[in-house]
């Protein structure tokens, strides 16, 4: 990473280890802290131009925010107000980005319905597991073609918070019976590759936290007289988890264009539940108990392997 990257890890570490609590943020109505997303906000995390109120950050800068977010299980709108901004981006409408961009830009969470299949003016039908989708205040929706603006002031409108395995994910149904869509311009494929590379950032984060979490439990569990961690055969088994970030590292960071990104989706998602199933079992019971985190990240790792598709869902799409 280049020096400013790693000033904004650092930074974004700080304030989480500051002001994140998991438990607190879940057991909220939103299911996240509002001030501490605000505080994300003002370091400047999310992808918006400068010209459209943002700080200018990169998708490279997002994907260290949401690596640090992965690595705390951090409820914070970030992936899906990220998505949103680039789909309005790639639409190319001065009007629609310069109405909505700095709003997303201060804080407003906005979500993006995607994929939808009808492509009627008027929007009729259900969409299941949209990223923070009842809380959001922009709303678009996205069917293959084009990106629209759902209003949400219409009584056509109506959604509902969706509980999920995973409590740190914040997911919604979303019913939509005559709705209005506002076409907003073209839906751009890159966003799928924007999507799938952003969540494999974040897969790596808490891949690489549940392998410390482990390493430091089998330094201090005592069995036989020795601490778990100095018996060669979790040496091996924890040897082999550091291989596997890091080569989930790697493939994040490549996770550029149409491939790469169904790469680093399927073998991310892979070697995150693989680590955290790894760390389940060194654990031992303590991590089937709701006062540990084990069973939080294995949780998330399961939900994550399954949004924008199942690692199948890509491996089908890009066998010849």
């Amino acid at each position: 990473m280049t020096p400013e990257q790693l000033a904004l890890r650092d930074a974004v570490r700080g304030l989480l280890d500051k002001h994140s609590d998991v438990r607190a943020a879940i057991e909220t109505p939103r299911g996240y802290d509002e001030d501490l997303w605000g505080r994300l906000c003002g370091i400047g995390v999310l992808p918006i131009p400068e010209r459209y109120g943002g700080s200018g950050a990169g998708l490279p800068e997002t994907h260290v925010a949401l690596g640090e977010l992965g690595r705390t299980l951090t409820p914070a709108p970030l992936l899906s107000s990220t998505l949103a901004a680039r789909a309005l981006l790639a639409t190319g409408d001065e009007d629609a980005c310069g109405r909505l961009l700095p709003r997303i830009a201060d804080g407003v969470v906005a979500a993006l319905v995607w994929p939808w299949d009808n492509r009627e003016t008027t929007v009729d039908g259900t969409a299941r597991y949209v990223l923070d989708g009842d809380l959001a205040e922009i709303l678009l929706l996205a069917d293959g073609v084009s990106l629209y603006e759902i209003d949400l002031g219409e009584p056509g409108v109506t959604r509902e918070h969706t509980p999920a395995m995973d409590p740190t994910r914040r997911l919604a149904t979303v019913h939509l019976a005559g709705a209005t869509a506002t076409r907003l311009g073209p839906w751009s494929p890159e966003v799928r590759d924007i999507a799938l590379a952003a969540l494999s950032a974040e897969q790596v984060g808490a891949a690489a936290r549940a392998l410390e979490l482990t390493v430091e439990h089998t330094k201090t569990r005592v069995q036989f007289g020795r601490p778990i961690g100095s018996f060669q055969a979790l040496k091996h088994r924890m040897a082999d988890l550091h291989v596997l970030v890091e080569t989930a590292r790697s493939a994040a960071l490549a996770a550029t264009g149409e491939v790469a990104a169904a790469v680093a989706k399927v073998y991310c998602s892979e070697a995150f539940f693989q680590v955290a199933a790894e760390m389940v079992q060194l654990h031992g019971g303590i991590a089937i108990t709701w006062e540990h985190d084990a069973h939080l990240y294995l949780k998330r790792a399961h939900g994550s392997a399954q949004l924008f598709g199942s690692p199948r869902d890509h491996l089908r799409r890009l066998s010849p």
